[in-house]
This record gives structure tokens, C-alpha cells and sequence, in this order.
């Protein structure tokens, strides 16, 4: 187990909501957060209680309702999708997390693997984040088509995939993503810093991410197991990065995370012992369990030092 730093105090782990979706319309002009603006009411609700969600496009406006049916949930975070942009190709579907009572008026981007935005081990691993007081927007980066957990990734149908993933169209989206928040931010009158999460796939799309962004954006980003990254981008990399890895991950070999912690500006490497791939996210034993917990401490800790303290 490596050793975690000192993590401010923590709230009760919440449970984890799976099937909960909440629809909005698309969101091309800037979207004013109830919960983000100083001294505004915050959105709450309680069990069985049904809550609106606007978004606008253009001068229209549509409004969804959804019923919630879990108490500590609803105490917690509130959550919607949306869309984001609204000229046809360029349309990005995502996922809006609010902290509720304990908004810390931050946002963070969360980047997923494979399995795209909607797969429950991403959405519980965003719900966590939020129940820490951030503002968390998860993006789908695969246009409705990820990965299947059903299908193997040890298939040629997973490279043709994987080629299908256009990296201009897939940095468009999160780059259109990145500005929607900073807009948003600015538009509440709140704290513009903002911090980024990967996971595989989304790791190595982070890495990119951070190297365009050149600390214009983003102030801290945590890179857990990123997939073909490319090391020779860390000198670009203004914000401090996270980088979390097993040293048993054919996946993300702990040499490139080394070379990007010695090339990046502010970076720190962490690399668990015998921990394969996913396993902070996705744990699949009970050591597994204790690693992503002090795993999950450790990026707590480092969005706190960079984007609150």
C-alpha cells in the first residue's frame, strides 16, 4: 500500500445511486447555479419529493422532473444531464453532480474510461466527488458509442473501436466541456479554478487535456491509470498532476508515469504494489478495497492543496 498524505476530514461515504437520471435540454447560453451563487437559496429535496432541473437553448427553455428515492442521496448532491451545445455535430451529452449542502463552489471535470460516462462505476466514483463539495461534470466522450463491458478487449473489434474515436473529435468535446464550466463560473461570480479526473482512456486524454490547456483552465488534475500516454507532453503540463497506478498494469506502465513525473513542472507519481488495472475505481478484491480508499484520500487531498487551500 503506498502511503497516503494527510486528507482534510472527510464526510460520511454516501451510497452509491445507481438508475437515477435526471433530463435536461441542451445548455448553449450559461446556466445560473442556484447553489453556486453567493448568498442564493440551494436546491434540497427530500425522499419521494420531485425537483425541476431548467436548461436553456436559444430563448427556449425546457424543464425536466425526475423523482428521487434515496434520502442520503438527495441530502448530498443533486444530478442531471445535459447537453451541452446546440448546432448538430458539435453537441456534447454529459452529467451535472452539485453538491448540495456543502457546495465548495469548485468545479472538476471527471474523464472516463472506455465505458463511457453512463456506466455505474463512473457515475458512483463522480457521485463520491461531489459528496466532497465539488461540482462535477462528466462528459460523454464517445458520442453514445463506448465500450461494452460485455465485449473483451483482447479482440481486434476493440482496435477498430478504438480508431473510431476521432482524437480531434474527442478533444473538441472536452475542450467544448472545459469551456462551459469556465463560463458557468465566471457567470455565478465564484472561484474559476478548476480540477480534471481521468481514468484509462480519460487519462490519457487528461495528460493531452492539461498540455492544450497550459494552465489557462485547470489548477490540478489526477491522473489514475492513464492508457497510452504520451510522456513527451509533460514539460506542457502546468497543472500540478496526480498520476495513481498499479505496477502490475500492462495498461499504464509505471516507466511512463515515472518519465511524466520527472518531465512535469509539479507532478507526483504514486504506484501501488501488485495493484493491477482500474482497481481504484473498480475494485475487484478486498486489497483491491484498501487501495482505492487510500488512493481516494490521496486525490482528495491533492484537489483540497490545489483548489481550496
Amino acid at each position: 500500500m503506498a502511503t497516503a498524505v494527510t486528507a482534510p476530514p472527510s464526510l460520511p461515504r454516501a451510497s452509491p445511486r445507481r438508475g437515477h437520471r435526471h433530463r435536461a435540454a441542451c445548455s448553449c447560453s450559461p446556466l445560473r447555479w442556484a447553489a453556486l451563487a453567493p448568498g442564493a437559496a440551494r436546491l434540497s429535496f427530500s425522499r419521494s419529493r420531485r425537483w425541476d432541473v431548467a436548461r436553456r437553448c436559444s430563448s427556449r427553455t425546457e424543464v425536466a422532473s425526475s423523482s428521487v428515492d434515496d434520502d442520503e442521496a438527495c441530502e448530498l448532491v443533486s444530478g442531471a444531464d445535459l447537453v451541452i451545445g446546440c448546432d448538430g455535430e458539435s453537441v456534447v451529452r454529459a452529467y451535472l453532480l452539485k453538491a448540495v449542502k456543502n457546495n465548495n463552489r469548485t468545479g472538476v471535470l471527471i474523464l472516463s474510461d472506455i465505458f463511457g460516462f453512463e456506466d455505474s462505476a463512473t457515475r458512483d466514483f463522480a457521485y463520491r466527488v461531489a459528496c466532497h463539495g465539488y461540482n462535477v461534470l462528466v462528459p460523454d466522450l464517445f458520442r453514445g458509442n463506448p465500450w461494452k463491458t460485455s465485449h473483451p478487449l483482447e479482440t481486434d473489434g476493440f482496435e477498430t473501436w478504438l480508431a473510431g474515436q476521432a482524437p480531434e473529435k474527442v478533444s473538441g468535446d472536452i475542450d467544448a466541456c472545459t469551456k462551459w464550466l469556465v463560463d458557468e463560473f465566471t457567470a455565478a461570480g465564484v472561484s474559476r479554478k478548476l480540477g480534471v479526473i481521468g481514468f484509462c482512456y480519460g487519462g490519457g486524454r487528461l495528460v493531452e487535456t492539461l498540455a492544450r490547456d497550459a494552465g489557462a483552465s485547470f489548477s490540478a488534475g489526477v491522473c489514475f491509470y492513464g492508457s497510452r500516454m504520451d510522456a513527451s507532453l509533460g514539460p506542457r503540463l502546468a497543472a500540478p498532476v496526480l498520476f495513481v497506478c498499479g505496477d502490475g498494469d500492462p495498461l499504464c506502465p509505471v516507466e511512463t508515469v515515472r518519465e511524466l513525473e520527472a518531465r512535469s513542472r509539479s507532478a507526483k507519481a504514486v504506484v501501488y504494489a501488485g495493484r493491477g488495472h482500474a482497481f481504484a475505481h473498480r475494485p475487484q478484491s478486498l486489497d483491491d478495497d484498501g487501495d482505492a480508499e487510500d488512493a481516494f484520500a490521496l486525490m482528495r487531498s491533492w484537489l483540497h492543496d490545489h483548489l481550496l487551500a
